[in-house]
């Protein structure tokens, strides 16, 4: 009704505007009579007005499309009415929408295509990767050393950018199964052993060898790798340890990781799973990218799980995952 109103607003005031000159024309004309005037002048009006509502009623539709926001395109189908305004909004309508929808669908598979040919490559990158982490092992000196740290620094980063390419298809890319979470993690930290050591970090597992979780091993693993990695990342001081415990709840299962590292700001906190957030302590390690943390929380949500990181500065990160009970 407000959108009908402020479009016949000018149309209105014309209106007004030459009943007003008409009258002023009739009165220097030396016209006289303004009962005459007037019952001409309110017949007009009447007239005008009952225009105004035939009309309204008419395009009642059309002003409703305009004004309510569509939520989905499945909106733009809602009751049509006949009047010529409306059936050329609506021819009008159904030429954008499919236009659009080819417009998406070439779109998507040019999409398809890029995703696809990203995995492709990355899985062809892991392969030399391998062979040379094979040949770095076959010498036992610093440069092999450096070498196979940098090449799992690269095996890491493939592996955030796959696990970036595959989240949209992720309902099509997990299989949940009943989990020994004391394995999950030893195996983590074994793939990871380089890592510790090479940081003169050490892990401290306590977890219940029968304790299970229902996942997906090949996503969690990518969860625990990331986290494990942060977690050496940010613990500056040899020597120190990082601690897996787990507990059964009522209904969950609880991990928690805890390090001994720098911490992170109670500001940055709020901000932790956002993407390409790195905060403070990305500005003192260069490597931070900001992904590694909202891809877990990603991952996490989509298989079920709950997350909560607690941190204090200087004091160290405490990170716990919830593992809600099959059914």
């Amino acid at each position: 009704m407000k959108l009908f109103f402020r479009d016949h607003v000018s149309f209105c005031c014309l209106y007004v505007g030459q009943l007003l000159l008409i009258m002023m024309i009739f009165w220097l004309d030396g016209y006289r009579h303004a009962p005459t005037a007037l019952y001409a002048s309110i017949l007009s009006l009447i007239l005008f007005v009952c225009y105004l509502v035939v009309r309204y009623l008419r395009n009642q539709t059309f002003y409703k499309r305009l004004s309510t926001p569509l939520k989905s395109l499945d909106d733009l189908s809602m009751e049509r009415q006949s009047s010529p305004l409306t059936q050329y909004l609506d021819r009008f309508q159904d030429e954008l929408r499919q236009y659009y929808l080819q417009e998406l669908d070439s779109y998507k598979i040019k999409f398809d295509r890029h995703i696809q040919f990203l995995n492709q490559w990355i899985h062809q990158m892991k392969t030399p990767l391998s062979v040379m982490h094979l040949m770095a092992q076959e010498r036992d000196d610093e440069f092999s050393s450096s070498l196979n740290d940098e090449i799992e620094r690269l095996k890491n980063g493939l592996d955030i950018v796959l696990c970036t390419s595959r989240l949209d298809s992720f309902e099509r890319d997990f299989y949940v199964e009943s989990l020994s979470l004391y394995s999950l993690v030893r195996k983590t930290t074994s793939a990871l052993k380089r890592l510790f050591i090479r940081n003169h970090i050490y892990p401290e597992i306590s977890i219940d060898s029968k304790l299970h979780i229902h996942s997906d091993e090949k996503w969690i693993s990518f969860v625990f790798t990331q986290l494990i990695t942060n977690a050496i990342k940010y613990t500056v001081d040899d020597g120190q340890k990082i601690h897996f415990e787990a507990k059964q709840l009522k209904d969950e299962v609880l991990l928690t990781v805890r390090d001994y590292g720098i911490g992170i700001p109670k500001s940055d906190l709020p901000r932790v799973f956002e993407p390409y957030f790195t905060g403070e302590n990305g500005r003192s390690f260069q490597e931070s990218t900001g992904m590694g943390l909202f891809l877990v929380k990603q991952i996490l949500d989509e298989l079920g799980h709950r997350i909560e990181i607690e941190s204090e500065l200087n004091q160290g990160t405490i990170v716990r995952i919830y593992f809600k009970r099959k059914g």
